[in-house]
Order: structure tokens, then sequence, then C-alpha cells
């Protein structure tokens, strides 16, 4: 038997491995960005948490911040000056009550900054466009730690 023979017989092998490794290929590019993107998602939820403690919080869960915000700061980057976001923003900080009892209050200044750590870690370039009203707001040291 000679080696072309033998080549020629077997082609469907030479075929199927160069198939298997280019499948292989693309599995292990697919892999190495999914692990990419959830290391960066884990070290902006370490920071996140890290910047917590450090304004005196508890530490938050990093995989419940991994899973809300992923790698781009999810929904509280998506359009954080708009006025859709404004006015959650600023109903978020009142009395609590619903409806017609609803008061504005001053806000804790620790609460209110919390936005923009999150705004700092996962869109740094969209911090900009809201500081102003975060510094317009009127808040105080109103919550007891």
């Amino acid at each position: 038997m000679s080696p072309t023979r033998f080549a020629s017989e077997h082609k469907w092998l030479y075929a199927g491995a160069i198939v298997l490794l280019v499948a292989l290929a693309v599995v292990g590019v697919i892999r190495y960005e999914s692990v990419k993107k959830g290391n960066e998602a884990a070290d902006k939820a370490n920071q996140l948490a890290d910047a917590a403690v450090a304004a005196g919080y508890p530490r938050p869960d990093t995989g419940t911040i991994e899973r809300s915000l992923g790698t781009d700061g999810g929904i509280v980057c998506d359009d954080p000056a708009g006025a859709l976001a404004s006015a959650l923003w600023k109903i978020n900080v009142s009395n609590g009550a619903a409806f017609v009892g609803q008061r504005p209050v001053i806000g804790d200044e620790r609460a209110v900054r919390a936005e923009a750590k999150i705004l700092e870690i996962y869109c740094p370039h969209k911090l900009d466009k809201i500081q102003d009203r975060i510094d317009d707001l009127k808040t105080d040291t109103t919550v007891r730690r």
C-alpha cells in the first residue's frame, strides 16, 4: 500500500479532524469572551462593594451586583440625566408616603452619592452629565448610623 493511496482513502478522516479543530477553536473563543466579561463584571462589583463599605454601609452581595449591573451598569447607565431617571430619583428622596401624603425631604448625603458612585465605576463618561444635578440637591446627614 503506497502512502498516497492511504491518504486518499481516508480523506473523510482528515476533513473530520479539521472540522473538529475549527469547532473547538470557535468554542474556545466564545468561552474566553464570556470569562473575560465575567471577570470584568466581578471586578466592577467588588469595586462598588468596597466603595459601599468605605461609605459606611454593610458590604452588599457582589453576585447580586454582577447580575444587576453587569459590565456596563445596566439601566443605571442608560440615561442617568434623562427626565424619567431624574424624576424617579427625586421621588425616592421623599418621606416614603404614597400619593397625597408624599413630600420632598432633605435626603441623606451618602445615600444620594450612592448612584454617583455607580456611575463613576460603571460609566464615568456619563457622570459629568448628572453631577450638577447631584450638587443642586439639598442634602444633609439625615440618617443615623
